[in-house]
């Protein structure tokens, strides 16, 4: 993971992402990217709700406000000791890239140059921009999304969880984790029985297959009991120390988690630790 894209809002969520994004770049020696996530406005709106509000003046408030994205990141960057690119030989590093378009389906073409995409969790303050960037990431650049909590995180990668359901979904998560998953000082594969899982390959199956590579995975087992399985996935991974969850993302379809809920939307809701997602 040597490359990582970070969309930048001016708001109090975005301070925890930029350190997960900081800590991961530190622990892969990645380049940090981050642009101005803006949703598109179409002029004929600007014009019908802004009276006497013209649109070279709502130009000109786009131009400042996209500085002000641009001066929190490098700001952040900086005060991290993260070297802008092309000034230093040495990693990490960070660029900006200033030609994004006003359109938040933009991180889902700009995701697939990069390695992973760091955004803040989804929780109830959320703004529908926000969300709806989180799932253009997951649904459309065809790479993992890393989410972080609202707390943020001290360490990455070093105690990983793997939640093992069976499905395609988190068997494509486990495959873009494996460079994370070679660094980690422990890995366990979780099983939860009783929970939303589906047809395919057991945890042992992919305990012997993440040996074969080289990491020295162990099995943990939980019971459902009356919990959610996001609830009893993250339970288990603060029981076990984790500093990082991998998580296939939307196994079930993702109207029917809208309406009745879902392993995927509880963790999105409540993790407290890092979670690495795919789709």
């Amino acid at each position: 993971m040597k490359t990582i894209l970070v969309p930048t809002q001016n708001i109090a969520a975005m301070k925890p992402a930029l350190e997960v994004a900081v800590l991961l770049a530190r622990r892969t020696g990645a380049y940090i990217e981050g642009f101005p996530l803006r949703v598109a406005i179409p002029p004929y709106v600007v014009a019908e709700l802004s009276a006497g509000f013209t649109l070279d003046a709502y130009d000109s408030q786009r131009e400042e406000e996209t500085s002000e994205l641009r001066r929190l990141f490098e700001t952040f960057m900086q005060g991290h000791g993260i070297p802008a690119a092309g000034t230093t030989e040495e990693s990490p590093s960070f660029g900006w890239f200033a030609a994004a378009p006003d359109d938040d389906s933009f991180i889902g073409s700009r995701g697939r140059a990069f390695d992973v995409t760091v955004m803040s969790r989804p929780g109830a303050d959320s703004t529908s921009l926000h969300q709806r960037a989180v799932e253009f990431g997951l649904f459309e650049s065809g790479r993992p999304v890393l989410l972080a909590p609202p707390a943020g995180a001290k360490q990455i990668a070093t105690n990983i969880m793997i939640h093992w359901n069976g499905s395609t979904e988190q068997a494509r998560a486990n495959a873009f984790a494996m460079p994370l998953l070679h660094l980690a000082d422990r890995v366990s594969v979780l099983t939860v029985a009783g929970g939303q899982d589906v047809p395919g390959p057991s945890a042992d199956d992919i305990i012997r297959q993440l040996r074969h590579n080289g990491i020295a995975a162990r099995p943990v087992r939980v019971k459902l009991g009356d919990r959610d399985t996001g609830e009893a996935v993250l339970d288990a991974a603060r029981a076990e120390g984790c500093d990082l969850l991998v998580k296939g993302a939307f196994t079930r379809n993702r109207l029917r988690q809208m309406i009745f809920g879902g392993a995927t939307s509880y963790i999105m809701e409540h993790a407290d630790l890092p979670v690495l997602m795919a789709h």
